[in-house]
């Protein structure tokens, strides 16, 4: 413990010369790299996809010195059932597969307090049986080195990831085209170039980002210095889903990477082609000491959240998230939820409707509805509906041909579960336009549906597919409150050629975001922030807010020591004046307004 107090006390002081690490500015492709950890620390493997759980090689440590030569134990990961309740180890020792005798070598979390309960201990043991425990303690134990901290550092892992996108290109797209028959055009667009103009904003900014903020101080403190600092959280877990997955992953991946921290992400298993192509190519261009990915179902997720993590960014479904949420509170781990949510889009009967469907048809059909922020619904009055009915059908017509089937333009649902799901929901209400399905190529119209009553599943969930239900209400004032009525959604949309009208579902609903005329555009400012409220989630990310999501805003007060004349009218003995003194020096008074009458 007195060397762990050590070396904690030389990370916060700064002890260590973190101009010493050599930062390489080539991608890391090979296993005959140097071994990145400083002397006495850890070095993390480099984790690539395998057929089963992560482990150590027995005979190798997690320790290494400066200067040696690092072989990578190339380790890979299972797909596991999920049985629910299933905790047992597959190593029949109670540690983690081929790391028997490790466990003493390995370092410990500098940070924890010592045992002083039996549920400690229990948590302990629940450590060494799990099979990532290795994993995420050697990336802390590279963490605590300072590694991670040095700007240059920063910016080496950014532009090694730039390079991931500029590289990889085709293999991408051609995975989006093989996970959900994602046109190219949308490939690219969401997958490749956001996430591009992500790692480049952050480049641009990085140096002011990280820079210590002065803030204003009261008269007791006028002499010192007073300042926040942006520390790292230190690991970061990042668990993304299967309908951005290039998307969902690299762009929270750049502001952790841009904080300075450890990261481990979890690529969704549903697209298992771009899942496969970010476990086993991303890996050889970031740092792998600093880095790994894991694959697999549901179970590897569950065995991967019993372990203690710094923060956590989950992007789903709100029954995932909940669970994800009741694991973090196990170690009191803050987090990010990206959840959705049941997306309302107001259509005034004042609006250019032709202009109007056609906004709505693209952002509800792009990747075949498999949008986070597509709109979920449109609420309209009866005249509303009529008017717009047409527009969308001449839409869909002018983009997908009169049979989208044939549309290289249009994409495919995910999975047989998912469209089975998609499919039930046409039995709500009445298809005004599409409906058409093939459960052999998983393919489902885009479909527009009239009548739908609020209480039908359609209008219980998020959609989540290429199915539009038009809910229609008396007026503005019925549609707001119908949308007050339900769980708040991730956006909000709203059209009308009047600006009052949108400016009141603006001011009178509550949203993660919003959009006026248009739908999904506001996602591609990386100056607004994206995330959700309430049920939608929590959190956002995006440019400066990614950064400052995986940040900790550490406050800062540096005093010299001398002036004790002044410090001492706070010590005992007390008495009034004493009192009077320090109230006068540290109080804060409401600024005086003048008001011309």
């Amino acid at each position: 413990m007195e060397r762990a107090g050590e070396i904690v006390q030389s990370v916060i002081s700064g002890h260590f010369d973190l101009r010493k690490q050599q930062i390489q500015e080539a991608p890391y492709p090979n296993e005959d790299n140097q071994n990145f950890a400083c002397s006495g620390q850890s070095s993390v493997r480099q984790h690539k996809i395998q057929e089963r759980p992560f482990c150590r090689d027995p005979n190798s440590s997690c320790t290494g010195s400066a200067g040696q030569q690092n072989q990578r134990h190339q380790s890979k990961l299972q797909e596991i059932p999920l049985h629910d309740g299933d905790r047992q180890n597959s190593g029949s020792s109670g540690q983690s597969p081929g790391y028997t005798g490790q466990q003493n070598r390995r370092p410990q979390h500098k940070f924890q307090e010592p045992p002083q309960a039996s549920d400690q201990q229990q948590d302990s043991s629940s450590s060494s049986m799990n099979p990532y425990a290795a994993l995420v303690d050697c990336l802390r134990a590279t963490w605590l080195t300072g590694k991670t901290r040095p700007v240059d550092y920063r910016r080496t892992q950014l532009e090694a990831l730039s390079r991931f996108l500029e590289e990889n290109e085709t293999e991408i797209l051609h995975a989006l085209s093989v996970d959900m028959r994602r046109p190219p055009f949308e490939g690219y667009l969401a997958d490749i170039s956001v996430t591009k103009n992500e790692v480049n904003n952050a480049l641009n900014n990085l140096c002011y980002w990280m820079k210590d903020e002065s803030v204003d101080k009261n008269l007791a403190t006028k002499l010192d210095c007073a300042f926040v600092r942006k520390d790292p959280f230190g690991v970061v877990l990042i668990i993304s889903p299967f309908n951005y997955p290039f998307h969902l992953t690299l762009i929270p991946m750049v502001g952790a990477i841009a904080a300075g921290n450890c990261v481990i992400v979890k690529p969704s298993e549903q697209s298992s082609c771009s899942e496969k192509l970010l476990a086993e190519v991303l890996p050889s261009y970031l740092d792998p000491d600093t880095f790994a990915v894991v694959t697999g179902g549901p179970e590897p997720t569950t065995r991967l959240l019993e372990n203690k993590f710094d923060y956590i960014m989950f992007t789903g479904s709100p029954r995932i998230g909940k669970i994800v949420m009741t694991a973090a509170a196990k170690h009191l781990t803050p987090l990010t939820l990206e959840l959705g949510g049941q997306n309302p889009c107001y259509v005034d009967c004042c609006c250019n409707f032709q202009n109007a469907a056609n906004r709505i048809v693209w952002a509800k059909f792009f990747n075949c509805g498999q949008t986070c922020l597509a709109p979920d619904y449109v609420i309209c009055t009866i005249e509303t509906q009529e008017r717009l009915m047409p527009c969308l059908r001449q839409a869909i017509r002018c983009f997908y041909g009169c049979n989208p089937r044939d549309s290289p333009d249009y994409g495919r649902m995910i999975n047989d579960k998912h469209f089975q799901r998609i499919r039930t929901l046409l039995e709500c209400g009445r298809v005004a336009i599409g409906g058409e399905t093939d459960e052999c190529d998983r393919y489902i119209a885009p479909t527009v549906m009239a009548d739908v009553k609020e209480w039908e599943p359609i209008m219980q969930q998020e959609v989540f597919g290429p199915i539009l239900p038009i809910f229609t209400v008396r007026d503005l004032d019925e549609a707001i409150q119908y949308i007050n009525s339900k769980e708040r959604p991730l956006a909000a949309y709203a059209f009308s050629c009047d600006s009052k009208v949108v400016n009141r579902v603006l001011d009178c609903t509550s949203s993660g975001g919003f959009c006026g005329n248009d739908c999904m555009m506001q996602a591609t400012l990386i100056s607004l922030p994206f995330g959700g409220i309430g049920y939608s989630g929590f959190g956002m990310y995006h440019g400066k807010y990614g950064f400052d999501t995986f940040t900790h805003h550490r406050g800062c007060l540096s005093r010299c020591m001398g002036l004790e004349a002044i410090n001492c009218i706070r010590y005992p003995p007390y008495n009034q004046r004493k009192l009077d003194l320090m109230i006068s020096t540290t109080e804060v008074r409401r600024r005086s307004f003048c008001t011309l009458l």
